[in-house]
C-alpha cells in the first residue's frame, strides 16, 4: 500500500525512491522458476487478478492488432481465456482464445507503465513471459524483454482498468490465479456421429459407415443427426468439424436426446423464412448444444419451442440481422419450456434480441454479452424461476424502448402473486436504449448490482411492476436517461419496489404516479434531481 501511494508522487526524487524500493523488493522475492505453476500448454486458463478479483480481458471483444488488455468481471468468454504457448526457453506466449493473438508489450518497451496489447504471434521477447510462483496458488508473469511484471495499473478495481507492466514488486495487483477452463474443447470426448469437411467435400459418418457425401454443410449435419439411434432414450452426440454456409430457409432439426458440437462457423445467407433457425428443436427433451459459432443473418440463431432439459454451452453469434436465441412455449402457459441452462452467450449485430424467452419455467444463465443488438440484450417474457449471473450490453436497443435487461408480459408471476423467483447478479449497460426495464405486470425480481452509463432512453424504467429490488448490493447510474417509476392506466400501479445502494450521477430520479410501498435507501445523488413521493 505504501508503494501504491508512492506511485502518485512526481519528480526525480520520488522516481529514485520508487526505483530503490523496487530493487530492495526484488532481492526479497524468490527467484523466477519457469513453469512454477505447472501450466499445461494444452489447456485454456482464465487469469484472475489477486487484488481486483477480475479477469484478464481483451477490451471490447476486439480481434485487431493493438487492442488493449484490461481487467473485467469474470465471465469465462473466449476473450478471457488464454493458452500458454511454450516458447522453448522456459517462457510462454499467452494466446487469446477469442482473437488468436498473443499478449504483447507495445513497442517492446522496457518502461514502467507501458501499454499492454494483443498482437499477432511473432515469438518476440516482448511477447514471452516467465511464470513465477508467488505462493498461495498465485503467479507473477515476468516479461522476457523488460523483466517487468504484468499488473493491474494503479491498483484499479473498476471494470476496464488497464493492464500494464511495472517493476516486479510482488504486489497483489501483480499476482494472478490461473483458473483452468472447465468446458471441454469442441469436439473432444465421445461422439456417435460426425460431419467432416475435407477440401470442398462434406462427409457424414456413423459407426464407420458413410451416410452423406456432398457439398452441403447443412445436409451433412442433418444426415449425421438422422443417423443416430431412432427413438433413443439416452443422449447421443454429433460433432461437426469444419465451416460452411446454411441457407436461411434451412435448418438442422434436433430430436430428443441429442447433443451437437459445431467446431467451425455456420454462415447464414439468403432471405429468411418464418420458424427457421440453423439449430432448431421443437417439442423435445434433453438437447445440448456444446459449441456453436454463427455469422450472417438467420431469423433465429437457435430456436427452441416447448422443450425441456436444454443445455447451451459456448455460443458465439456475430450476426448482421435476426435474433440470437429464442426459447418459448408458443403462448401455452399450461405447458412451459422447462429446465433451460445457458453457460455463455455472445451476440453482436442482431436486429433483435440477444436472448429472448417466453413461457419458461427454470432458467439458469451464466453470462450474456450483447454488442450492438437492435433490441434487448436479455428479454424475459412470462418466465419464472430464473437466475442470470451477468448481462453485459453495449448499445443494445439504440433509439428504442428496449433495454440491456427487460422483463415483460407478467414475467415472474407465479399464480396470482410475485414471490421473488428471478435473480440477476449484475446488469451492465453502456449506451443503447434503456438499462433495466420492467413492464406489463412483471416482477418477483432481485438485481444485485447494476452499472449503467449513457443510455439514450431511461437508465431504469419500472412500469406496472411488483416486488422488484434493484441494486440490492450496489449500483451506479451515470448520465443517460432518467431513473423513473411510472404506470399505465390499464394495469395496477407499481407496488413493493426497492431502489437502494445506488449512486446516481448526471441524471434524474422521478416517480409519477405514486406507487404503493416504494422504498428508497442509501442513495447518493450527484448533480441529480429527485422528485419522488
Amino acid at each position: 500500500m505504501f508503494l501504491r501511494s508512492l506511485r502518485s508522487l512526481r519528480g526525480p526524487c520520488a522516481a529514485a525512491l520508487v526505483a530503490v524500493l523496487a530493487a530492495i523488493s526484488l532481492v526479497a522475492l524468490p527467484a523466477p522458476r519457469a513453469n512454477a505453476a505447472g501450466v499445461d500448454p494444452d489447456s485454456w486458463y482464465v487469469l484472475v487478478n489477486r487484488h481486483s478479483g477480475k479477469a484478464l480481458d481483451v477490451h471490447d471483444l476486439a480481434t485487431a492488432d493493438g487492442a488493449p488488455l484490461v481487467h473485467w468481471s469474470r465471465n469465462d468468454g473466449g476473450w478471457q481465456q488464454w493458452q500458454f504457448v511454450d516458447s522453448g526457453d522456459g517462457s510462454y506466449r499467452l494466446r487469446s482464445r477469442h482473437s488468436g493473438k498473443v499478449i504483447d508489450i507495445a513497442g517492446s518497451s522496457t518502461s514502467d507503465g507501458a501499454n499492454v496489447q494483443q498482437w499477432a504471434d511473432n515469438n518476440g521477447a516482448n511477447q514471452r513471459f516467465t511464470v513465477v510462483d508467488a505462493g498461495n496458488g498465485y503467479v507473477r508473469l515476468i516479461n522476457r524483454n523488460s523483466g517487468k511484471a504484468l499488473e493491474v495499473w494503479e491498483w484499479s478495481t473498476e471494470n476496464g482498468g488497464r493492464i500494464s507492466q511495472f517493476s516486479d514488486l510482488g504486489g497483489a495487483n501483480q499476482q494472478w490465479s490461473l483458473v483452468p477452463v472447465r468446458d471441454a474443447d469442441c469436439g473432444s470426448g465421445t461422439y456417435h456421429a460426425e460431419a467432416v469437411l475435407n477440401g470442398g467435400t462434406w462427409t457424414a459418418h456413423r459407426n464407420g459407415g458413410t451416410v452423406y457425401t456432398g457439398s452441403s454443410m447443412r445436409d451433412a449435419t442433418q444426415a449425421a443427426v438422422n443417423s443416430l439411434t431412432p427413438n433413443r432414450s439416452t443422449k447421443e452426440r454429433v460433432v461437426v468439424r469444419g465451416s460452411g454456409t446454411f441457407n436461411a430457409n434451412t435448418r438442422v432439426s434436433l430430436p430428443s436426446h441429442t447433443a451437437i458440437d459445431v467446431c467451425g462457423t455456420i454462415n447464414v445467407t439468403g432471405p429468411t423464412a418464418s420458424d427457421h433457425a440453423p439449430i432448431y428443436s421443437r417439442g423435445t427433451t434433453d438437447i445440448e448444444v456444446g459449441h456453436l459459432t454463427l455469422t450472417g443473418a438467420p431469423l433465429y440463431g437457435i430456436f427452441l419451442r416447448s422443450v425441456s432439459d436444454i443445455a447451451l454451452g459456448q455460443i458465439d453469434m456475430r450476426l448482421s440481422g435476426g435474433l440470437g436465441v429464442r426459447i418459448d412455449n408458443h403462448g401455452d402457459r399450461a405447458v412451459r419450456s422447462t429446465n433451460i441452462r445457458i453457460n455463455n452467450l455472445l451476440v453482436s449485430g442482431s436486429g433483435s434480441h440477444a436472448l429472448e424467452t417466453y413461457g419458461v419455467d427454470g432458467l439458469s444463465v451464466g453470462t450474456v454479452t450483447a454488442r450492438n443488438v437492435g433490441e434487448s440484450g436479455v428479454l424475459l417474457n412470462d418466465t419464472i424461476n430464473g437466475s442470470l449471473t451477468r448481462v453485459d450490453a453495449e448499445n443494445a436497443g439504440t433509439g428504442t424502448g428496449y433495454a440491456a435487461f427487460r422483463m415483460a408480459n407478467r414475467n415472474g408471476r407465479i399464480g396470482d402473486g410475485y414471490p421473488t423467483n428471478i435473480r440477476v447478479g449484475e446488469v451492465i449497460a453502456r449506451g443503447g436504449g434503456r438499462g433495466v426495464f420492467c413492464v406489463s405486470e412483471s416482477g418477483g425480481a432481485v438485481i444485485d448490482s447494476i452499472t449503467l452509463s449513457n443510455t439514450g432512453n431511461n437508465a431504469i424504467l419500472i412500469e406496472n411492476c411488483y416486488n422488484v429490488n434493484i441494486a440490492a448490493q450496489s449500483g451506479t447510474v451515470n448520465g443517460g436517461g432518467e431513473v423513473r417509476l411510472a404506470a399505465r392506466t390499464e394495469f395496477p400501479n407499481n407496488r413493493d419496489i426497492t431502489l437502494g445502494n445506488l449512486t446516481l450521477t448526471n441524471t434524474s430520479l422521478r416517480e409519477s404516479p405514486c406507487g404503493e410501498n416504494i422504498n428508497y435507501h442509501n442513495l447518493t445523488l450527484n448533480n441529480t434531481s429527485r422528485n419522488t413521493c
